[in-house]
């Protein structure tokens, strides 16, 4: 632990900034796969009890079985439900427009991660940079002064600065890596819906005879 803050210490204030990114990132992270497991379930077993309840014409009960159901696929079909003696077209509009309701639910946040894997090499880049003109700016004001400028010097200098670099790397990949695991968990749980949604139209309809 000590190490670590050594190393803070001599990447200078920028690395606080990257140290905040990966604290926000990890949160984020955390809270997302917590979020869509939670949101998952098994949409075939839903379908399939909400199908065996429509056809045998009980409306209510199958509208209590999405209210009773977790997550975003349970909410679409109520909606859809509650249009039941509508046409087709108003049926799916309705599932429709629930669906559009969710979604920016399902994806929230990711934008966040999106953009810490973007900037934070860009802050250890420079916090690098920035590191290397006040080495390269002691190096000048030394041999003015007629100092002996060693390359233990340069060398002490240069890692010092290269510090930031690496930190903003190391909080950038793990947090892609997230960003790209979490959009793909969110993308099916999206197709899952609206795969859910195409199917209970089509019990509908089925039902009804259109």
């Amino acid at each position: 632990m000590e190490g670590m803050f050594e190393l803070v210490d001599k990447g200078g204030n920028l690395m606080y900034v990257i140290m905040f990114c990966s604290v926000i990132s990890v949160g984020v992270a955390l809270e997302r796969l917590i979020s869509l497991k939670r949101n998952t379930i098994d949409s075939s077993a839903l379908l399939n009890e909400l199908s065996v309840v429509i056809n045998s014409g009980n409306i209510q009960k199958a509208i209590e079985i999405c209210e009773h159901t977790s997550g975003p696929t349970g909410r679409i079909c109520k909606s859809g439900l509650l249009r039941y003696d509508r046409s087709r077209e108003e049926i799916r509009e309705a599932i429709q427009d629930a669906a559009n309701y969710e979604i920016p639910f399902l994806e929230r946040y990711l934008g966040v991660l999106s953009t810490i894997a973007t900037i934070t090499p860009l802050v250890g880049l420079l916090g690098t940079v920035s590191g290397m003109i006040t080495v390269f700016k002691n190096i000048e004001e030394r041999t003015q002064l007629g100092g002996v400028i060693g390359p233990e010097v340069m060398a002490g200098g240069i890692w010092s600065a290269l510090i930031t670099t690496a930190a903003g790397l190391s909080v950038a990949i793990p947090t892609f890596v997230a960003y790209n695991f979490l959009v793909s968990r969110s993308e099916a749980l999206v197709h899952d819906m609206e795969q859910s949604a195409t199917d209970l139209v089509n019990i509908i309809s089925t039902k009804k005879g259109y």
